[in-house]
């Protein structure tokens, strides 16, 4: 159980964190963060059977598909990040190691090149989209700092609870 909640705390924090990165490239660099209310509207189409669309953008929009992607968003973070703790296991989690977090961060990025772009009619990795190395570039980048995220927020855990083990 202890696994379990470390990884949705950390999952939660490494996504935030992304999402942070991502507001810092859109006013630092004109960026277009990635578009929660399209994976909303593709899981609201799921439900009907369809799970690919030739393009999610021109799919007519459902009702409360922003919340929908949010909530999935922060939901596919917390899997990940209760993933990699229930990989690692206890010893990993009392002390995190960088190396770990930032492979499967990384490696997550299989989940939107081959799952989401394509069934958002973007191909796989992005290779339907105007700017196809562009797309990867950023979901690798984005990706990688997830993984940073897992790391620097699995090290706050570790000692905050290290800290309270002291005090007891």
């Amino acid at each position: 159980m202890y696994l379990v909640l470390s990884g949705l705390i950390v999952g939660i924090g490494a996504t935030a964190l992304m999402d942070i990165f991502a507001v810092f490239q859109k006013k630092v660099f004109s960026v277009t963060p990635p578009n929660w209310c399209s994976v909303g509207r593709w899981i609201g189409y799921l439900p009907r059977g369809q799970f690919s669309h030739q393009s999610i953008a021109k799919t007519p929009s459902i009702k409360g598909e922003c919340t929908i992607g949010w909530i999935a968003h922060y939901l596919i973070g917390i899997i990940f990040g209760t993933t990699l703790f229930l990989l690692m296991g206890a010893e990993w989690a009392r002390q995190p190691t960088l190396f770990p977090a930032l492979t499967f961060g990384l490696i997550t990025v299989f989940f939107p090149f081959f799952i989401m772009q394509p069934s958002l009619g973007l191909g796989i990795a992005a290779s339907k989209t105007p700017k196809p190395n562009q797309a990867r570039l950023r979901s690798l980048l984005n990706h990688f700092v997830f993984g940073v995220g897992l790391y620097v927020f699995a090290l706050i855990l570790a000692k905050i609870i290290e800290s309270i083990n002291y005090l007891n």
